[in-house]
């Protein structure tokens, strides 16, 4: 297939849904010369496997060797933009059992994420998974000995970690110019109506069953499947999809990891009667007497302040977001003001165009597959991000301060 045709194909995949089930056999790493092709099975063909796809068939040496997911329709259209004659299949043992599969990159829904890492990482492969690493906090311990226990390497989809003005603002900070750290400020602001009308799904050209996986039994319901993030079973809403990110960033560049007590506060302004998870939430995470207050705030009713986190210090304000990063010091201060703009276009926006943050964290991931080293976004790190989410979910769904 023509690459031009292949890239009309991935802007045209709809959301879609993931592969499921059991324990695939352990089986030996096989080695990766610099001049081998990688060949990588997708799991997941949905939203996300459009954009990591597109940046998988930019990489010099990459192969799309076979595709899973559980509805006809995105596995019909991944086949296509995959490299031919890919394997398909709907059952992702199936993809795991394939010998010459090199690496997978798992894009299913999130309450698969840390089985399918796990089964993929005891069968040898190296993996590339979508945030968040784990539904539940009690999955993070087995995903790490997997990956250790296999040498796999293993990066997360938490791709701010391989943006290169987020590299350089990490040195910024480090240097100390921002004076005493008091307070984090992370947002993922949108104006958007989400999904408010029922898809056509045909039931029969999904395989339900194991879509739900290890979820609890319940019928067919299509926009459950085509919206999961926002029902508990299958995802955690803003803070697990949208939060994580940023607060990945956060504990990067403080060396945190777990919060010591978390109060969330939510509501529903739009999808009251459809999401089980609120569309506007805020959230404040404490870590420990001399740490910073973390503090989140996301909804899809407005969009002011965007995507970005602020690092406040008693010199100056650390400001970055997908596209840049700002020292802008404190009145009266005799601090620099400086800032790297990559990205075109206003603060706080979703995506820009540079840097392409699916390509240079895929890059990243492909070429530790080839070296060996540790990627930007190891297991412990999703692990992290994922448990910091949860415990604040688990702050507005018990409705009061929780302490760890």
């Amino acid at each position: 297939m023509p690459r031009s045709t292949r890239r009309r194909f991935l802007e045209d995949v709809g959301v879609g849904a993931a592969a499921a089930m059991t324990v695939a056999a352990a089986m030996p790493a096989k080695a990766i010369s610099p001049n081998d092709a990688i060949d990588v099975g997708a799991i997941g063909c949905g939203g996300r496997f459009q954009a990591l796809a597109k940046a998988l068939l930019k990489i010099p040496g990459v192969k799309l060797a076979a595709v899973c997911d559980v509805w006809d329709e995105n596995l019909e259209k991944a086949a296509k933009v995959a490299d031919p004659p890919a394997f398909k299949t709907k059952d992702y043992r199936a993809l795991l059992d394939r010998k010459e599969i090199d690496a997978v990159l798992i894009a299913a829904p999130d309450h698969w994420h840390a089985r399918l890492a796990i089964e993929a990482c005891n069968a040898g492969k190296d993996v590339y998974v979508e945030k968040p690493l784990t539904h539940d906090a009690a999955e993070g311990p087995a995903i790490v000995k997997a990956q250790d226990d296999n040498k796999r390497i293993l990066q997360v989809g938490m791709q701010q970690r391989s943006m290169p003005q987020l590299q350089q603002a990490y040195e910024v900070f480090k240097s100390g110019q921002l004076g005493k750290i008091s307070k984090v400020h992370l947002s993922w602001n949108r104006n958007t109506l989400r999904a408010p009308v029922t898809p056509q799904v045909d039931p029969r050209s999904v395989d339900w069953k194991m879509f739900l996986g290890s979820a609890r039994a319940q019928p067919f319901d299509a926009y459950r499947f085509r919206n999961w993030r926002w029902f508990w079973d299958f995802g955690g809403g803003i803070l697990t999809d949208l939060m994580v990110h940023f607060l990945d960033v956060a504990h990067w560049y403080l060396d945190l990891d777990q919060p010591t007590a978390a109060t969330t506060a939510g509501q529903w302004y739009q999808n009251k009667d459809r999401w089980e998870t609120p569309d506007t939430i805020e959230t404040l995470l404490v870590y420990g007497d001399d740490k910073p207050l973390v503090h989140f705030e996301g909804t899809f009713s407005n969009a002011r302040n965007g995507a970005r986190i602020e690092f406040q210090g008693t010199e100056a304000t650390l400001y970055a977001d997908r596209g840049r990063y700002e020292v802008i010091p404190e009145r009266g201060k005799k601090i620099k003001a400086s800032e790297l703009v990559l990205g075109d276009g206003p603060r706080g926006a979703d995506f820009y165009s540079n840097p392409d943050g699916e390509l240079v964290h895929v890059t990243n991931w492909i070429d530790c597959v080839r070296s060996r080293k540790t990627p930007n976004a190891p297991a412990q790190a999703g692990v992290s991000a994922a448990a910091a989410a949860h415990f604040a979910n688990r702050a507005f769904r018990e409705g009061r301060i929780v302490k760890g």
